[in-house]
């Protein structure tokens, strides 16, 4: 925008100077100048969902008569134009402003009843054309489960389905590659690979049903509610109509709400939400904090498995290369449980009719679920697709491993197979060898007994 030129716009508290070649006015300019705290604005997934929320209800007013053909068409192009992105620059309202979200929803209006005007060559106003049968306390709340469904249905589901399909391609590929299995960070009997990512695949299955199951509570709206949830200076069916109208364009099966007054007053879906963002956050650590045990090394580590090099490892070592992509995702994963953190903070802020920390709320939510699409896609693609096994390792761990001993248990006792354990700990040798010469087993069966890939099938040996 031309820095100095400036116009003057006015709303019902009076004057105020806004930059020239600004689309917003007066309401908007307002918060520009009040809400300086912190200069990030609405995500655009938000931004996206305020368009579409404007262009269904001037769908609806129209056929309602409650705008004329023309501004409604206008009112509806104009805001299918926001949706799109092509405005984004017009939407500088902070996160921290009003709790209502007051000032993006004006914004909107604003924004859109300039385009509107422009295009219908006649004045459309922004309180009462554009945000007509409306109020900032149900559409906010609305762009908060229209942005977030849309994520979801876009963004973090089909990256949680890839992450899935990857960690179950990787299992197969490795069902036969046995490994120490590893309790307390210490010893543990055997397993597969492909078991331990199929323990990972399952973690992502399962929070993709989590995520899942708050979809329908999601997908009501409170439009229709207005400003406390009575509906008023809205027609009695607006919300019905608007619900119908925004799943036309969105492929999403949106409803009105059973309850506007609950709509209004609480964000519990959207902390519910946030609750299964967190879980994911958590899962996706455990996997990433594994990745890089197992990649430890590779001479002084663990040194299980080889992660893909992707770049130098240090200014001042050559030749070291670090596990980077886990250690992104994991970092993305913290900032998800702080954002979770910050919505149940302000989903207390539901005081009697209306919970006023909404914008942080949409923020923080739209946040959490780019943050872990994108942490997704990086581990699927750039981690678990290259990761290889080093054989070499694996098998000088098992051999050495005197937890092997047991599956004797059921043979000799546990108290003879602890002894056994505890010799060869003591003299660094294989557990086999010293369970030949502690036991009257012969080497024939000690070995089968004590073979790990054996081991991974479970069951149990018994004495005859």
């Amino acid at each position: 925008m031309a820095k100095g030129k400036v116009r003057v716009a006015a709303d019902s508290m009076g004057a105020v100077r806004v930059p020239a070649d600004a689309l917003w006015g007066a309401q908007t300019q307002r918060a520009l100048d009040n809400f300086t705290v912190s200069a990030e604005p609405m995500p655009r997934g938000f931004i996206r969902a305020l368009g579409l929320i404007k262009a269904a209800a001037a769908e609806v007013n129209g056929g309602l008569g409650l705008l004329s053909r023309s501004h409604a068409a206008a009112i509806r192009a104009a805001a299918l134009e926001v949706s799109s992105g092509r405005h984004d620059a017009q939407f500088p309202v902070s996160v921290l402003q009003t709790g209502s979200g007051t000032s993006s929803n004006m914004n909107a209006n604003e924004v859109i009843a300039t385009l509107a005007s422009r295009r219908a060559r006649q004045a459309i106003h922004p309180n009462d054309h554009v945000n007509c049968s409306q109020s900032s306390n149900d559409v906010i709340p609305t762009a908060i489960h229209v942005s977030a469904a849309l994520a979801l249905k876009e963004a973090l589901l089909p990256c949680l389905a890839h992450l899935h399909g990857a960690l179950q391609k990787k299992a197969r590929a490795l069902k036969t590659v046995t490994k120490t299995g590893r309790t307390h960070l210490m010893d543990a009997m055997p397993l597969t690979l492909g078991q331990e990512l199929s323990g990972w695949a399952e973690q992502i299955a399962q929070n993709i049903q989590r995520i899942k199951s708050t979809q329908p509570r999601l997908q009501r709206l409170a439009q229709g509610g207005t400003a406390v949830g009575t509906g008023v200076n809205a027609p009695p069916r607006f919300g019905v109509l608007f619900a119908k109208a925004i799943t036309r364009s969105t492929g999403i099966r949106f409803q009105t709400s059973p309850n506007y007054f609950e709509s209004l007053s609480c964000q519990d879906t959207a902390l519910e939400l946030s609750g299964h963002l967190r879980v994911l956050a958590v899962s996706l650590l455990k996997i990433s904090k594994d990745l890089r045990w197992m990649n430890s090394g590779p001479l002084a580590g663990l040194g299980e498995i080889e992660l893909p090099a992707l770049q130098p490892g240090s200014s001042i070592m050559p030749g070291k290369v670090n596990p980077v992509i886990p250690e992104s995702v994991a970092m993305a994963c913290a900032q998800v449980i702080g954002n979770d953190a910050a919505i149940a903070v302000a989903a207390q802020s539901g005081n009697f009719q209306l919970n006023t920390m909404l914008p942080l709320i949409g923020a923080r939510l739209l946040g959490s679920i780019q943050l872990l699409a994108g942490a997704s896609l990086a581990l699927a693609d750039k981690a678990i697709a290259g990761l290889k096994p080093r054989p070499g390792n694996l098998r000088q761990a098992l051999a050495r491993n005197p937890i092997l001993v047991t599956a004797l248990n059921g043979v000799i006792g546990y108290e003879a197979a602890a002894a056994i354990a505890k010799q060869a700990y003591h003299e660094n040798r294989p557990v086999l060898d010293v369970a030949r010469e502690r036991t009257k087993l012969d080497i024939k069966t000690l070995r089968k007994l004590l073979d790990p890939a054996r081991l991974t099938q479970g069951g149990i040996a018994k004495r005859k």
